[in-house]
């Protein structure tokens, strides 16, 4: 079976995917395609033009990050990325999706005055959004473990978000209220990414994004 993930190496949820593939070693090409495209080739295999989107060689397409690697850990089992035990394979589908839907949703807020070149926001937009920020990254604490791995020892989907959201949302935080929250939050993640970090499979993604990113500058 021929993949082809498409979207773009800058882009998180693309690399949450691409270093679920790459850790497991499924064979897969890249598409480059920029998110908000409306030609009909995108919309038919993901219908508000997001990415990343997934697209297998008999014609069927996948879209939204979480379906996929839900997808991909069926088809590609070994090495796993869940637990075999049915509660703690979704204590770990929870962080995920807390990590995506709570954290990085809010922290995206901040992406356009942070990263690129947006009017700062309103006093009292920021203000809002801080406490919003500092609100999930305590209850974010009560459930990461950092153990030495954001679900507990060993390395799983809640990894895939985590290696490729908590900078940003370190880094958004930092450019616009002047502190990292995860930080002040006490929440010690710089050891985590190192650890991380030391995987092929994360150094190859973060060598392409960092590849992709200078072409823009």
């Amino acid at each position: 079976m021929a993949l082809a993930l498409h979207g773009s190496p800058i882009s998180n949820y693309y690399n949450k995917v691409k270093l679920a593939l790459l850790d497991k070693g499924v064979p897969f090409d890249e598409v480059l395609t920029p998110t908000g495209r409306t030609d009909e080739a995108v919309l038919a295999a993901s219908p508000l033009g997001k990415i990343p989107f997934l697209r297998l060689d008999d014609g069927r397409a996948l879209c939204e990050s979480q379906p996929i690697l839900e997808w991909i850990e069926a088809s590609w089992p070994t090495p796993a990325l869940l637990p075999a035990d049915a509660f703690q394979a979704a204590k770990v589908r929870e962080l995920a999706t807390f990590i995506d839907w709570h954290l990085e949703i809010t922290a995206r807020k901040l992406y356009g005055p942070a990263f690129f070149g947006a009017d700062p926001l309103a006093p009292d937009e920021a203000a809002r959004l801080r406490r919003e920020l500092e609100e999930r990254i305590r209850a974010f604490r009560r459930l990461a473990r950092f153990a030495p791995f954001v679900a507990g020892d060993a390395f799983t989907l809640a990894d895939c978000c985590a290696f490729n959201h908590l900078p940003l949302v370190g880094l958004a935080t930092r450019a616009v209220f002047g502190e990292d929250l995860l930080v002040a939050g006490g929440i010690d993640y710089k050891g985590y990414l190192r650890l991380v970090g030391e995987r092929p499979s994360a150094q190859k993604v973060v060598a392409d994004r960092k590849a992709a990113q200078a072409l823009l500058r």
